[in-house]
């Protein structure tokens, strides 16, 4: 023995006397006691207090960080929703998972998957706490579901606030695990599990609500490792709860044939049923505990709200409290299909109105992440009514799709993935747009801001509008400093119009073959071989004849025998010559037969007074070679409803025959040197009328630097050349959402990325687009287009103003707009047919000038 333990000290003392050494001790113990034992019962107290104040005081700014900026992301099913999807969110949310000391300080976020149920069917959605980063979750949503659709808003309730005079009927519960955390919950289904649940609420009525919650929280750590010791106890008997616990202490002797080990060590228990069970939930717990594990809480409520009359019949507010408890029922009876190792129970949820609203997440069950998958996932039938599913699904743009910039048009921005904008490179614009789209879509809308980025950069573009809301949309927001550049044509105005003359200019008879080519494709249905000699020998001895032709003229040539005399007396072409000899050796009527075609088309195309005066009214004011050269702005604004569905056509497709007359005359510039500009048909098939086929147009086009958007809403417009030309050579496609019909076509630019299904169900303002990229076609993706700019107040008008004080500039004897006679000024005088080139004074008019 030591000698310090014999010779002395308390652990001697307790050695040779143990039970004199005990109670000197105590007696010692109870005078501190007695002494200090006030003092240091307040000190714990007070550092009890203390210690549970800093604990309540930390919960609560854990949870208000977590409360603050929370916001709700609903989901859009796909039309066709991918089962493993649900393990893929789980899986990579897992990754919120915080460091130690991080979780210490600031808490771990969790998350709350909601099926709210209403009258109107049951719509997802995600709570996201406001500590985790902004659009995490949305993409992770949307890369576990391919083709889902994600709205975020600020978080609100999932059940709206009582209002005043109305009682509500609350039925809620908590579900928690039956048995021990560590047993797993069934995964494996031939079905979808979720059926049951979406099911049980349905035939809610107004003021009816039901909502079930699944708030997660990915865990590690020592929460893991209790349920790993909670796994210990499964085949022994003992339970980790305390209640439990004391139970089993208090009637001993219940477990022994559990605890009993038999001989054979390979086996639990002498039952072979009963080791076998135990080596399944063996096996099962193995497999639940190898990858991430959450904390979760199941809650669900229904909700009846009453109106004051029926607060007053004792009947009917119990048939509605029965009503409720059996749609709880219902809804908590739903997770009987988990049942297998372990099941679910339900207990009361008190409050649950601010329980469900706060998403508070305390301690919960251990769940592995199939399980919680099988629990909470859009629901993959498709049959299930009431669910609000995307219409398309949306598919990321490739990376080479350039930003809005310098040399890029905006086209709007995308909707799935790394949210960002979409543009079109100008050298990839002159492969040419075909967008096609219905009245509502969004097509004006994404032609808008093309147009306002031409004008903004400086390069030269001619609108065509049908319509008139998009010219109208385009002025009030042109900037005021480019008033100088803007020709508008605008047929409800009642000043007079610029002039852009369809016989004038050049020297071959392109003109002609042009303006005969429009009037021939506008009246197909009653053009004959005759009407076109007749139009084609008048236009061409209008332009032979001294002065400046017009359209005008050419019912007085036909009809006028004394105007017919004057103009066909300096003549020199036999051919010319001889038709009209032949024209005059006709009977009176005769000629009434072979000019009745043509000039009732004449009289109903100049009997509108803007046409007359915008189209006939004399020497063209409008340069259109310098309105793409220079930067100019041509708008054309020429209804349906003011001018007629014809001479609309008429009208739009002299504008364009100009505009191809104006690309075409780019051939005497270098190529380097040819600024770009664009050329905007909207309702494109009434309008491209020339006598080119369209395939060469836009070939040449693109080589001139000029490129074309082709608007329309649907392929029916379309005749079968005009379809297959803008097919294949207008390479950018911007289709908003098709008929059914239209889709299966289109699905051919689009697929496999983008079905038939997809083209036909896309929202408002959504499209399917394929651009080009570097001269090469690149994947289709899907977009939104972005809102036009704010209009600005007056714009308009100013733009309008500017314009009448420019004409009166250059024409000083032009009356006063505010007058009557304004809508009807008088016409041009007389001019030489052939226009000055720039820099230089027109030549005199030779009376001798005759068609060789």
């Amino acid at each position: 023995m030591p000698s310090s333990i014999a010779t002395g000290g308390w652990v001697g003392d307790y050695l040779r006397d143990p039970g004199g050494t005990a109670l000197d001790m105590l007696a010692a113990l109870g005078d501190w006691a007695r002494s200090w034992g006030l003092v240091a019962a307040a000190f714990v107290a007070v550092a009890g207090t203390v210690a549970t104040a800093a604990t309540l005081a930390r919960r609560g700014r854990l949870r208000a960080r977590l409360q603050t900026d929370a916001r709700c992301v609903t989901v859009l099913a796909p039309p066709t929703v991918d089962p493993a999807g649900g393990t893929a969110l789980w899986s990579n949310l897992a990754g919120l998972l915080r460091p130690t000391w991080r979780r210490l300080w600031f808490g771990q976020p969790h998350l709350a998957m909601e099926y709210v149920f209403t009258e109107h069917g049951v719509a997802v959605q995600f709570w996201v706490a406001g500590t985790i980063p902004p659009a995490l979750v949305e993409r992770a949503i949307e890369a576990a579901w391919p083709g889902a659709h994600t709205r975020t808003h600020p978080a609100t309730p999932p059940f709206p606030a009582l209002s005043s005079g109305r009682r509500r009927i609350t039925v809620a519960g908590t579900l928690r695990l039956g048995r021990s955390e560590a047993l797993p919950i069934r995964t494996d289904f031939e079905a979808d599990p979720i059926r049951g649940l979406l099911g049980a609420p349905v035939g809610l009525g107004p003021g009816e609500r039901a909502c079930v919650q699944v708030l997660a929280r990915p865990v590690t750590g020592r929460r893991v490792a209790r349920a790993r010791r909670a796994a210990r106890r499964v085949h022994h008997g003992r339970s980790g709860q305390f209640r439990s616990a004391l139970l089993d202490a208090l009637t001993p002797g219940t477990n022994a044939t559990c605890r009993r080990r038999t001989p054979d060590t390979r086996r639990i228990s002498p039952d072979p049923q009963v080791s076998l069970e135990y080596s399944a939930q063996n096996k099962a717990i193995v497999g639940k505990h190898r990858g991430p594990q959450y904390e979760t809480t199941i809650r669900y409520a229904v909700i009846s709200d009453l109106t004051g009359e029926v607060n007053g019949d004792g009947d009917l507010a119990r048939q509605a409290q029965q009503t409720a408890r059996g749609r709880a029922h219902a809804l908590a009876a739903a997770f009987a299909a988990y049942t297998e190792h372990n099941h679910y129970t339900r207990t009361r949820l008190r409050s649950a109105a601010a329980v469900l609203a706060q998403r508070r997440l305390g301690s919960g069950d251990l769940l592995s992440v199939p399980e919680l998958a099988a629990l909470a996932h859009l629901p993959a039938d498709a049959d299930i009514p009431g669910i609000e599913r995307a219409g398309a699904k949306a598919v990321a743009p490739p990376p080479g799709v350039a930003v809005p910039g310098a040399g890029v048009k905006p086209l709007g921005h995308s909707d799935t993935g790394h949210a960002r904008a979409v543009g079109l490179r100008v050298p990839d614009a002159r492969h040419h747009v075909h967008v096609l789209g219905a009245t509502g879509s969004g097509k004006s809308t994404l032609l808008g801001n093309m147009i306002l980025d031409d004008i903004e950069t400086g390069r030269g573009m001619v609108l065509i509008d049908p319509k008139g809301d998009l010219v109208t949309d385009i002025l009030n927001r042109i900037p005021l400093d480019a008033a100088a550049r803007v020709v508008l044509f605008d047929a409800d105005s009642r000043h007079r119009p610029p002039i852009l003359n369809p016989l004038e200019g050049g020297e071959t008879d392109r003109e002609v073959d042009n303006l005969v080519s429009v009037f021939r494709r506008v009246y197909s249905a009653f053009w004959g071989p005759r009407t076109d000699d007749l139009m084609r020998a008048a236009c061409l001895t209008l332009r032979a004849a001294e002065g400046v032709p017009t359209l005008a003229d050419l019912p007085k040539l036909l009809a006028s025998e004394a105007y017919r005399s004057r103009i066909t007396s300096g003549l020199t072409d036999p051919v010319l010559t001889g038709f009209w000899q032949w024209y005059d050796d006709l009977t009176d009527s005769s000629r009434s037969q072979v000019i009745s075609p043509l000039m009732n088309k004449l009289r109903a195309f100049l009997l509108r007074p803007f046409v007359r005066e915008a189209i006939a009214g004399g020497r063209s004011t409008v340069d259109m070679s310098r309105v793409l050269d220079d930067g100019g702005i041509c708008l054309v604004r020429i209804p349906k409803g003011s001018l007629g569905e014809e001479t609309t056509r008429l009208v739009g497709s002299l504008v364009v025959a100009r505009a191809w007359q104006a690309t075409t005359a780019r051939a005497r510039t270098p190529q380097r040197l040819r600024p770009d500009a664009s050329l905007v048909v909207d309702e494109c098939h009434n309008f491209l009328n020339l006598p080119y086929p369209l395939e060469d147009m836009l070939a040449e086009a693109r080589g001139f630097r000029v490129g074309m958007t082709l608007a329309h809403q649907h392929l029916g417009q379309l005749p079968r050349e005009l379809k297959e030309g803008i097919s294949t050579n207008a390479r950018n496609k911007i289709f908003f959402s098709a008929s059914p019909e239209d889709a299966r076509e289109l699905a051919r630019h689009t697929a496999p990325r983008l079905s038939d299904h997809d083209l036909s169900h896309l929202g408002v303002y959504r499209t399917a687009t394929r651009l080009v990229v570097g001269g090469e076609e690149t994947e289709p993706f899907t977009m939104a287009t972005t809102s036009l700019p704010d209009p600005v107040p007056g714009r308009a008008r100013a733009i309008r103003a500017a314009l009448r004080a420019q004409r009166r500039a250059h024409n000083p004897t032009e009356p006063d707009p505010s007058s009557d006679t304004a809508a009807t000024p008088p016409k041009a005088p007389a001019a030489p047919s052939q226009p000055a080139a720039r820099g230089q004074r027109p030549p005199a008019p030779d009376p001798r000038r005759t068609r060789p």
